[in-house]
């Protein structure tokens, strides 16, 4: 039987339109493809969102090899300025342009293919488990979290899990992310008097009191980095007061902050941290404070040993290059998936994700097949 096309796979899910939370006809794509090559498929879709789990071989297989990706993609940005069609997958000079050609339906096309080629040729003592959601680019409540409760109510296990999101910076093969950081926003409205601004004294101004607070929590040092992570960061993203009077002090002021934690802090610990500050400012101003936080993740670690020597064995075989171990970069759903299984990342370069004229060189798409294909062999020999 012929060889499954990776590329020519991943322009097929390129010509689907999946901006979140649109399925967009990719997960039937790829039902169609796994479903023919002896996957047991089924959708697990939840609220607006289109998700797919499928497997081959044994449920519950205590060696069962799991791979996570999603097919939703971010939105196009302004279409004018792109010099290809956003969904044409049209290829020039070596690469493929669309949107998601590196974030990720590149990582997805060379997975499926590598696993359906595989369990055509050599049948492993074992199962594959692959989850794709459409959520990841979204709020991600219903996408990687909805296909995880699915597998505990129905007892489907993934012994370990690699997702396929784009990780190395410049070249090919040379960073996995074997952990992430963890990710909160705080959204903070000081409230106080308003007045005339020639009588300040009658108003209770808020915003000396936000400028004090945002500075506080910007200037403050939260670690100097872990073993395994760079130091923890606070960005304040955002100060609005709304106000276009010069005379006037208005009654309140909100601004923005996101914070980008390492494993030396938990969501909690930095919220009690944030309320603290907010509460001793206040009391100092005479304003009220209102805090309101949303934790999108903890910092997570997947120690090095065997899964990530696999992965660094099988990316050193087919690029000649030893990849980095890393916890650089920003959230993705491997968040969810280290609470199932040890989880790994390795894709693709990344440098275009979310751009205009977003594009992959197809031949990477190949290298990386091969490369999730001698996992594969690896793992089941």
């Amino acid at each position: 039987m012929p060889q499954t096309d990776a590329a020519k796979l991943t322009a097929d899910l390129i010509r689907c339109p999946s901006v979140t939370p649109e399925e967009g006809g990719a997960l039937v794509l790829l039902t169609e493809l796994l479903s023919e090559a002896g996957f047991e498929c089924t959708r697990v879709d939840r609220g607006e969102v289109s998700n797919l789990f499928a497997r081959w071989g044994d449920k519950g297989h205590q060696r069962t090899f799991g791979f996570n990706g999603h097919t939703d993609v971010v939105p196009l940005g302004d279409e004018n300025a792109w010099t290809m069609p956003p969904f044409g997958a049209q290829e020039q000079d070596g690469f493929m342009y669309g949107r998601g050609a590196t974030d990720m339906k590149s990582g997805v096309a060379a997975f499926a293919a590598a696993a359906v080629d595989f369990v055509r040729e050599t049948p492993p003592e074992g199962a594959i488990v692959l989850t794709i959601t459409g959520d990841e680019e979204g709020d991600a409540v219903d996408g990687t979290t909805a296909l995880l409760d699915y597998m505990q109510d129905a007892g489907e296990q993934m012994s370990v899990c690699i997702v396929g999101e784009p990780t190395c910076p410049d070249r090919m093969g040379e960073m996995m992310k074997i952990g992430r950081r963890g990710s909160m926003t705080a959204w903070f409205t000081v409230t106080g008097v308003q007045g005339h601004s020639a009588y300040p004294h009658r108003a209770k101004n808020p915003l000396p009191a936000m400028a004090r607070l945002m500075d506080v929590l910007a200037s403050h040092e939260l670690d100097q980095g872990s073993d395994h992570f760079d130091a923890s960061t606070l960005a304040v993203v955002t100060i609005d007061t709304g106000n276009p009077a010069t005379n006037v002090i208005p009654a309140q002021c909100t601004s923005t902050v996101n914070i980008r934690f390492n494993d030396l802090h938990t969501g909690a610990d930095l919220s009690d941290w944030l309320r603290s500050e907010a509460d001793k400012v206040a009391t100092a101003h005479g304003v009220e404070i209102d805090i309101r936080i949303k934790i999108s993740g903890e910092s997570f670690l997947t120690p090095p040993g065997p899964l990530s020597e696999l992965v660094a064995r099988a990316v050193e075989a087919e690029t000649g290059i030893a990849p980095e171990m890393s916890t650089t970069g920003g959230t993705s759903d491997a968040r969810f998936v280290k609470n199932h299984c040890p989880v790994v990342e390795f894709g693709l370069v990344g440098r275009t994700m979310h751009q205009v004229d977003e594009r992959v060189e197809v031949a990477q798409i190949h290298q990386l097949k091969d490369i999730y294909t001698r996992m594969l062999k690896d793992y089941f020999a």
